[in-house]
């Protein structure tokens, strides 16, 4: 019954500060007491990353530094199930994250963290804990995946969906893999995808994300693409739209792939699956070679975008990657 933790910081930790939250309590000592006489006591192990950080600060390094963290007490001893605990702003990002570049593990990671610090009444740590805890020792659970507000979702389909509910985080195109209760009520999950043999590590890439906005122009859009980022997450409307009647706004897309830039559309909405050109606002840009995300979320598109710069993908070949699935992080088209 064995667990790794890997602490990485976020509001689960802090305690106050003249300057705000910060980093700063007694987690070791907080989670024996907490398992204390339960079947998990004494069989925890803790590593606290150097340094904890809020996870605003989070990027593809803090990313990897986590992943060596997890892969080396693999080796060195293997626990049943592995648990992540991180801040809630960046958390979907980096399960997404780890669930492409530990498509190979072979045992649970599941990640979680809390709304309120530790030290406060009331707060939502300990039962996030032990129910990641709980998923990381069921032998149900398989992947990366993330843990809060009572419901196991996987890893790649969640996003954070409150900055103060309980329930932060929400898995809008794919079912909870479980929800608490006695007993826990689990659901099959999705396929896992291809995998990535030996990925390599994450760099930090230029990636930049767009969202468009009623009036944007040709001019400002081109403006945020110069100089040329190494590929666009460009969130459009719907299920892909652009503005098309927009003087010149499909051409400065066309020209950023032209030039070799992978662009890949998102959707605003939270529920969609990106389907370019089944408007004739998404006709344009996917003729110039846009890709759509599918049912992916930011999170999951993004940390994907990131995960293939970082294996050496560049324009076209990473294009074609993102409708492919390494890690379940999206389902077959629906068509329409």
């Amino acid at each position: 019954m064995s667990v790794h933790i890997t602490y990485t910081g976020g509001t689960i930790g802090m305690v106050d500060s003249p300057r705000g939250l910060v980093p700063g309590a007694d987690l070791e000592s907080w989670l024996a007491d907490l398992l204390d006489g339960t079947d998990l006591g004494g069989q925890v192990t803790l590593t606290g990353l150097d340094p904890l950080i809020d996870s605003s600060n989070a990027a593809p390094g803090s990313w990897q530094q986590i992943i060596e963290d997890l892969r080396t007490h693999h080796a060195d001893r293997p626990a049943q199930g592995y648990v992540v605990l991180h801040g809630t702003d960046t958390m979907a990002y980096t399960s997404a994250a780890l669930s492409y570049a530990l498509a190979d593990f072979d045992r649970p990671v599941v990640i979680t963290g809390s709304q309120l610090p530790l030290g406060v009444v009331g707060s939502d740590a300990a039962p996030n804990v032990t129910g990641a805890l709980r998923a990381a020792t069921s032998r149900r659970a398989v992947g990366v995946s993330l843990f809060f507000g009572h419901h196991l979702l996987a890893g790649n389909r969640a996003t954070k969906t409150s900055s103060w509910a309980f329930q932060g985080f929400t898995s809008p195109n794919a079912v909870p893999l479980a929800v608490t209760g006695a007993p826990w009520q689990w659901t099959r999950p999705s396929e896992a995808g291809t995998g990535w043999p030996h990925p390599k590590p994450y760099e930090r890439h230029d990636v930049v994300v767009i969202d468009l906005a009623p009036g944007i122009t040709a001019a400002r859009l081109r403006a945020l693409l110069t100089p040329l980022p190494e590929a666009v997450v460009l969130r459009a409307f719907g299920v892909g739209n652009v503005p098309s009647a927009e003087p010149g706004l499909a051409d400065v897309i066309a020209e950023v792939i032209g030039a070799g830039v992978a662009v890949i559309v998102a959707s605003q909405c939270h529920e969609a699956e990106v389907l370019l050109g089944h408007y004739e606002a998404g006709d344009a840009i996917a003729r110039a070679g846009a890709v759509g995300s599918r049912d992916m979320t930011l999170e999951a598109t993004y940390a994907k975008v990131q995960f293939l710069l970082s294996q050496g993908l560049r324009g076209d070949e990473l294009s074609q990657w993102m409708g492919r699935s390494i890690a379940g992080e999206l389902t077959a088209s629906r068509g329409r």
